[in-house]
């Protein structure tokens, strides 16, 4: 009987243990859209001063990823030679740090003549 108690204990155990697992998991990802709708709400006060439209509105952010207070994210300038692009690039780094939680913010250009150039000063440590 007491083999019978020790392996039922530790499957109970381990079952206790999954779901725990299973629950911080579905807690960390509700987290991260949280964060994530924060994010996009944070994004909406920059505005792109030649059209008075916020960069959320005009598509020029995508592909916003969180993590544990890590964000990642897309932008892309109306134009490949858009005059503005740095400016905006700033504020939405700005923007997005300023969301409680986040910690950093690693932000990829693209469709700009000077991608690499502004991703180096964006990302620069």
């Amino acid at each position: 009987m007491q083999q019978g108690d020790t392996r039922r204990k530790s499957a109970i155990a381990k079952a206790k243990s999954t779901i725990a697992g299973v629950l911080w998991q579905r807690t960390r990802k509700k987290k991260a859209q949280t964060q994530k709708l924060q994010i996009e709400e944070r994004l909406r006060t920059v505005i792109d001063p030649e059209t008075g439209l916020d960069v959320m509105r005009m598509a020029l952010v995508r592909d916003i990823s969180v993590d544990r207070g890590a964000v990642s994210l897309v932008f892309q300038p109306s134009s490949p030679v858009c005059p503005l692009a740095f400016k905006l690039a700033f504020e939405i780094k700005k923007a997005v740090l300023s969301v409680p939680g986040v910690k950093t913010v690693l932000v990829g250009v693209e469709g700009f003549n000077q991608a690499e150039q502004l991703e180096a000063l964006l990302n620069e440590k």
